[in-house]
């Protein structure tokens, strides 16, 4: 199982952030390898959300659980079906200042040893990439460049 943990400080509200990260639906708009996400069903602060991802040739679909608590800014995602043996994703946002502290965890494995070798081989690029995506979303929001 490949896993990733890290705190981050970044110069926004954790209000923001929390926003960016809970936003799923905009998620294709800024996502690297994000190419479609709709949401199957909704309820109290859970939602049932299919994503697609691609990487050049590479094109897979995957149905996650996203549980959403505003009030302690958290947000939790956990793989129902798709490629994953193991796929759980979990933020939390504490202000700190004019900013927020981000605490972010990963952990996967591919159902296929094949598959998990190559993204493990990219894992940490691919990390690096997709947090500061979504460091990106929320400077552009903050500047008004988006909604």
């Amino acid at each position: 199982m490949i896993s990733h943990r890290e705190t981050r400080f970044v110069p926004y509200p954790a209000e923001l952030m929390y926003a960016v990260v809970s936003d799923v639906e905009k998620y294709p708009q800024f996502l690297p390898w994000v190419v479609a996400l709709r949401v199957l069903s909704r309820g109290d602060n859970r939602l049932m959300a299919e994503m697609a991802v691609g990487y050049g040739a590479l094109r897979e679909r995957y149905t996650s659980q996203v549980i959403l608590d505003p009030v302690e800014r958290r947000v939790d995602v956990s793989q129902t079906s798709g490629p994953f043996k193991v796929l759980e994703n979990h933020w939390h946002f504490t202000p700190n200042g004019e900013g927020c502290d981000i605490a972010f965890s990963i952990q996967f494995e591919f159902k296929s040893r094949l598959l998990h070798s190559m993204a493990g081989a990219k894992f940490e690029k691919a990390m690096l990439k997709m947090t500061d995506a979504f460091e990106a979303r929320a400077k552009n929001i903050k500047e008004g460049n988006t909604a």
